[in-house]
């Protein structure tokens, strides 16, 4: 059985795709390294998400890029 990432539930945050188990949005990740910060600062910021979740994450998004450019391909 697969476990949930990321999760969207209206009573958490109205519905915003954060990280499971946490109220961290998905956003503030992507925000984070937009802004060229590397992923140990936005660890420190919000220690509730773990190295893991947010590995999982990057290889998941690489994953689906892949893909979607190979099918137009």
């Amino acid at each position: 059985m697969k476990i949930a990432l990321i999760v969207s539930d209206p009573e958490i945050l109205d519905g915003t795709p954060v990280f499971a188990g946490t109220r961290v949005p998905v956003k503030n990740l992507t925000d984070c390294l937009e802004a060229g910060d590397s992923i140990s600062v936005f660890l420190d910021d919000f220690p509730s998400v773990s190295r893991g979740q947010v590995i999982a994450f990057l290889e998941q998004a690489r994953a689906q890029v892949t893909s979607a450019a190979l099918a137009h391909t």
